[in-house]
This record gives C-alpha cells, structure tokens and sequence, in this order.
C-alpha cells in the first residue's frame, strides 16, 4: 500500500531532523506553511491510526471470545493427530499426546530420535512451543526426526495433581517408544513450567527418557541476585500460599491462570501498561498480523486445579523443594533429579526476568558439592546461557529456534555422547577462516566448553543469611495457611458454588478488557466499516513529521518514568523482604537460629555412594578391555581434552572415520556412542592409568593398523583448527603408544614377533 507520496507503508523515511534539535525548530518557524502541512498531515494519519488501533482490539477480542468456545484450543502452526488423551488414563488429566504432522515438502524418518515437546501450563493457553514455522517443533521436522506435542485442555480434569500429570506424561513417552522401536529415546524438550514438569518426570522414571531440553524452566527457586530478580519475593511479602488458598476457594476448586498472567505482566508495567500498545498505535500498518498472534495465546488464560497450583506454590516457589531433593511421590518415592542419567540441556538467559540463570541452574550446586560428584553420577549437565533474549524469547523468537535449538537438534547424539560432567554450549560463527566447515551446520559450529560448579557460582546467587530469609518465609506460608485453612477456608467454600465462581472469574481485568472491545459493545458497531475505509484512504505520516517526533518523545518518557516506578517498587519488594524475613526475633521465633549456618545441600546417600562407588570400579576394570577402537577413540579424547571442549566438527569427523576405515568393526550409532562415552568416563576417572593402559589395547595390532590410527588421531584432533600448547604435548604424548619406532617398557605381541624374525 502506498501513502501517495511513493512511500511504502509501514518503511520510514530517512529522518531529517529531529524535534530536539535547534535547527528543525527554527526552520519550521520560518516556514509557517510547512508547521501548518505538517500539523494537518499529522491528525489525520493520528486519526486513521486511533481507527485501525481500536479495530485491532475488537479484533482480539473477537478472536479470544471464540478461542474460548472452542472446547480444545491451541495456536500451533502445525497439523496433527491426537495419539493419547489424558482423560482417559485410570488417573485422568487434561493433557493429550499428538504427532505433528510434517508439512508438505518435509520427510521424516521413523528410524531416527523423535522430539516430544511438552506445552508449559503456566496460566496462558497451549500451543506456545510450536506457534511458529521457525520454532522448537519446525527445527525438529527440518532435521528429519519424528515430533510429538504434548498439549492441554483449558479446564483440569477435577481432582488431578502434578503427580497424574508426571504419570500420564510417563505413559506418552512409553508410547513414543513403542511407535519407534528402532530409534533411540525420544528427546523430551520442556518450557517454562513444562521443563521443571518433565524434569520430575524423569527423576521417577530415569529409564523412559532421552536427552532432556529443559527451556526458560526454573528449577531452584529461591535462588537469585539482589536488584534483578523481584519476582522470588512475590509469594514472602503476601505472606506465603494463603492467598492461593483463597484464589481456590473463591474459585470452587479451581485456580484461575488470569492471575498468573497478571502476575507476568507486572514485571514490566511499561510494556504492560503502554509500550506493547504504542507499538502497535504506531506501527498500526505493519504491526497487526504479529499481535494479534500473540495475543491470541497470551490472551487465553486457562485454568488449573486447586491441588495442582497449591502443590506448586507450596512445594516449589515457597518450599523449594525440588532442587533440595525432598520431594516425594505418594507412594514414598524421592524426586531426585540425580536419578537422571540422560543428559540435560539446561537453556537460559540473563534477559529472562521469570527465569533468571541463578534459578535455572542453582539446582546443579543445590545438589552437588563437588565437580567430581557429577562425574561419578553419570550425569551430564549442558547449560546454554543468551545475554539478552526475554523469557518467551526463548522458546517463541524465530532467531533462537533457527540457531540455538536447531543446533541443539542436529547434535542431539554429541549431546549424548559427551561423558558425565559440566558443559557450557558456546556458539561459534562461521567465517571464512573457519577449518572444516562443511562439518558444521548452519552458520555456527556448536563447541561444548568444560566448566566447574565455580563457574555456577560466578553467576551470582544467594548467601547462607538469604537462604535463611527464604526458609522463614517458607515457615510463615505454612503457619498462615494452617490458619487459613482452619478458620476462613471453610466459610468461603460454603457459600461458593460454580456459577458465582465462573461470575468472579470473568469479572478478573484480563477478561473485562476483552468483552469491552468486543462486537458485544453496540459502541463498537460500526468500528470495522469505518476501519475498513480508513485502509483503502490511508495517509501515514513521514517519521522526520515534528508532530510524530513529539509523539515518540512523549512516549519514551511515559515508558521511562514507568520503569522507575517499577524500579522503586521493585527495590522497595525487596527491603521489605529482606527486613522482615531477615528479622532475628522472627526467625527465631519460628525455630530458626541466627547464628547457625543455613545450608541447602542434600544430606549424603550411603546407598547411592556405594552404588556410584561401584560404577566407578566397573568402568576402572574396562580399562584394559578391548583392542584398537577402544585404543583409537581414547587417543582422540585424549588430544581433544587438552582443547577444554568438544566440537561437533571433531565427533562427525571422527564418526566418519570409523565407518570407512577398513582395520575397524562396524559400529551402529548407538554402540559408537556407547564406546565413546564409555572411554571418555575411564579417562575422565583415572587419566594416568588410562593412558598408560593403551599400549595394552594395541597388543594384537598390527603395525599398520597402529599408524593408521595415528594418522586418525592426528586429523580428528586437529577439525577444529590449530593445536593449543596441551593438544601438541599430548600427542606426542600419544605417538609413543601408536608409531613403531616407540620405545615404551610394554611390548605389543607383535612387536616380539618382529624382533624375532629379525634375530
């Protein structure tokens, strides 16, 4: 559409001056014309502006009303087949299991890892993983693996808690695996409140699951930096679950999401309250096809069993129990998440004010004291931090899905290959200079770097006074809501039936917002005609119009003065906090001594200790086990262990290798995977005696066969470009056990056979 002038709607002109500046100001007073053009060209592109805004918003409206009628809605991109439904389990749950559909032009391969993406049910409606062809779901059936979405209904079946949906999320990953009895376990990605959900799940039933992509999920709860993250205080200066106790009864059982959309809104009232509506005043030609989609899924609160969400509040944001270990099923079962052996991808980011990285990984020193523990648990541990992308960034921006979760997808057997231990990803763009590109794909190769549990703490957290404020803070939630519960609650239920509560839910802002704009208003009923003429009539104004620079400098201080309110109420949130809970008489007075050190750590496991104590001893035992692929691929991990990291390029090539190399057996993908893991644990264990013990691997090796694999080592070693100083010093290193010309104090047989021919 163009605006007469050649102009094309919605590209601003180059700006010619600006409103704050002395000159723009002078000449538009010597040219009484020009203000007046101006003036006029500008209420009239405001008004045609005001038209169109309004008809957006009976847009909205008009589409959540018909959202909620539609008894399973979702805004997901994609076609699919339901596969599973919850209601029908012996314990039901409003969850379901669907197979996405490939679109037309894309092949999947039912012998290659399926995805499941599990849905976060966080107040807002489903379908947020895969509202996007760019998205979680695209970058998986882009890949050639088979994609599963496991969604939810708006209204729980009654009476579930978040154990049913821990079983029934069990039961749809079983089902995964029994359609694809050829592949590998399926990689499980949860967001938000979906990623703590399946962590749970997987902590019950570690045998089920593959790798586990846990996005924008927090896990440690009360963990946090002073000044950034004001939303860990929210349930302490409410005085703890009380209030969501309350929220249920008013609402006959059930927990209206509306409440937790308000709650994220909050966190930023500038965008809230005017920023997202100004961009889209302004941007009223471009803008309207993004949000209405967005709306359409922030816009569908949900909601949730009482149950479900006073568990969550209780035993998680007020209890943090998840992180410390000390949850347990009903039947007496402890949620460990040390009982996961599969690897976690841990994606977070410190733009990300609902789920900062201090609580998207506080859980791995909450349950770890040492670096070597995680080595001797088996669990391999993956974080991948962004600097700047928003909490729904990272799993709705189209930038994340076609970088950080397509590389995750199409490295998912590095992923499980890299042995136990701390790994941070780090994404390395290509360039002209980069060595072997073609091993990577996309434009950045994927580098796994080793990191420590010191590294964790650098990202800052709390000390042992701020843990303790959080425990009296958990005391008080559980005393307050004992009287609640005891004194109010009963009062509330009786006179609460279904029919008042569906009146007060509709009566939440969230919901009055929508029936205002909507056709129901007769004061709208002529809103989209008149839209309608204002589009074929459009008149937008140039950007350098002084009146619209008025408009945008108007708006940035309103934006502003919104954030310092939100920065004094959020440091006020907090010196509240702090001074109460930090109180000495309140602590003590709920049995909390002062002087004691606080401390989360989990108490220590002798049955675990002993079990992870044998593991070690077994694998010790292989070291000595097997002959020249054994041999080979410990050499290579061996020279790339000196680089501080793992590089796709390294494995594929290395993975190439050993399928054309005549002297090795064939492997499929899973045994090559198993060995690799399994020789990178022995040198992880006792690097010493590992690398002492392949001169033993080699003993039936031929000469040839020993310089081949030399030669392997060498051009594996080297994918990812030039040797740092460790890489050269263990090669040659290496080049003792494998060249002939070696002089080491053990013989290989075929050495001895040599020298006797010679003799």
């Amino acid at each position: 559409m163009s605006n007469g002038s050649g102009e094309e709607v919605g590209k601003a002109p180059v700006n010619k001056g600006n409103i704050t500046d002395l000159s723009t100001l002078a000449s538009l007073a010597a040219n009484p014309f020009s203000f007046c053009q101006e003036t006029v060209d500008y209420w009239v592109d405001a008004w045609q502006r005001s038209v169109l805004f309004v008809d957006v918003l009976r847009q909205r409206s008009n589409a959540h009303l018909a959202h909620e009628r539609n008894e399973s809605p979702s805004v997901l991109h994609f076609e699919f087949e339901m596969v599973l439904d919850g209601r029908k389990f012996v314990n039901p749950v409003n969850y379901h299991l669907l197979r996405i559909l490939p679109p037309e032009g894309v092949v999947t391969d039912p012998t290659k890892r399926p995805f499941i993406v599990f849905d976060p049910r966080a107040g807002h409606g489903p379908g947020i993983g895969g509202m996007k062809h760019d998205s979680e779901i695209g970058s998986t059936l882009r890949a050639g693996h088979p994609c599963y979405f496991v969604g939810f209904l708006p209204a729980p079946v009654p009476g579930q808690t978040v154990e049913h949906v821990c079983d029934a999320e069990a039961i749809f990953v079983a089902q995964v695996l029994e359609l694809h009895p050829k592949a590998e376990k399926p990689c499980l990605i949860g967001n938000c409140q979906a990623g703590w959900q399946i962590a749970m799940m997987g902590s019950i039933y570690p045998e089920l699951v593959g790798v586990l992509i846990l996005a924008g999920a927090p896990m440690s709860y009360w963990t946090g930096v002073r000044g950034k993250n004001p939303m860990r205080y929210t349930g302490g200066v409410v005085g703890g679950s009380w209030a969501v106790a309350l929220s249920n009864d008013i609402g006959n059982g059930r927990f209206d999401g509306a409440a937790l959309v308000a709650n994220f809104e909050k966190l930023n009232p500038a965008n809230t309250h005017w920023k997202k509506a100004h961009s889209l005043y302004s941007k009223i030609d471009t803008e309207t096809t993004r949000f209405l989609e967005f709306e359409r899924w922030w816009g569908s609160p949900i909601l949730l069993d009482g149950k479900e969400i006073q568990f969550i509040v209780d035993a998680l944001f007020m209890g943090n129990r998840l992180s410390s270990a000390k949850l347990r099923t009903s039947d007496g079962l402890r949620v460990d998440l040390r009982n996961i052996k599969s690897p976690i991808v841990i994606f977070c980011s410190q733009g990300d004010d609902i789920t900062p990285p201090q609580q998207a990984l506080g859980w791995i020193t909450d349950l770890y004291r040492a670096d070597d523990e995680i080595i001797a648990a088996g669990q391999t541990i993956i974080y991948c931090m962004h600097q700047t992308i928003g909490h729904l960034g990272i799993f709705v921006a189209s930038s994340v899905a076609t970088k950080e979760h397509e590389k995750f997808v199409r490295n998912i057997d590095l992923i499980e290959t890299l042995p136990p231990g701390l790994y941070e990803a780090v994404f390395i763009e290509k360039t002209s200079e980069t060595e072997n590109a073609e091993l990577a794909s996309g434009d950045y190769v994927l580098r796994f770097e080793a990191r420590t549990l010191a590294d964790i703490d650098k990202i800052g957290g709390n000390d042992a006074a701020d843990d303790r404020r959080f425990l009296a803070a958990k005391r008080v939630s559980e005393n307050l809501l004992g009287l609640y519960e005891s004194y109010v609650s009963p009062w509330i239920r009786a006179f609460m039936t279904e029919q008042t509560a569906q009146f007060v839910r509709q009566l939440h802002p969230i919901r009055v917002r929508y029936g205002m704009f909507s056709d129901r208003n007769p004061l709208l009923s002529g809103i989209g005609p008149l839209a309608d003429y204002v589009k074929a009539n459009r008149k937008p104004v140039p950007r350098d119009n002084f009146l619209w620079q008025v408009q945008e400098l108007v708006s940035n201080n309103i934006i502003a003065n919104l954030n310092v309110y939100r920065n004094l109420r959020d440091a006020a949130t907090e010196k509240l906090f702090l001074d109460v809970y930090g109180s000495r008489f309140l602590q003590s007075a709920l049995g909390l001594r002062t002087s004691e050190r606080y401390s989360k750590l989990v108490g220590r496991d002798v049955d675990r200790e002993r079990g992870i104590q044998q593991r070690i001893q077994s694998l010790l035992d292989l070291s000595t086990v097997g002959g020249l692929p054994e041999a080979l691929v410990r050499g290579i991990l061996y020279v790339v262990r000196g680089g501080g990291g793992f590089d796709e390029r390294e494995f594929k090539m290395l993975k190439q290798l050993c399928d054309a190399s005549p002297t090795l057996p064939k492997m499929t993908q899973a045994e090559f995977k198993a060995l690799v893991r399994q020789q990178h644990e022995i040198l992880v264990l006792d690097e010493t005696s590992a690398m002492k013990d392949i001169s033993k691997l080699l003993d039936n090796t031929t000469e040839a066969a020993a310089k081949e694999s030399w030669e392997a080592i060498h051009k594996v070693s080297k994918a990812h470009g030039k040797f740092t100083v460790e890489e050269e010093r263990r090669l040659q290193e290496l080049e003792t056990h494998f060249v002939a010309s070696h002089t080491t104090p053990h013989r290989r047989a075929t050495d001895v056979e040599v020298f006797g021919e010679q003799a």
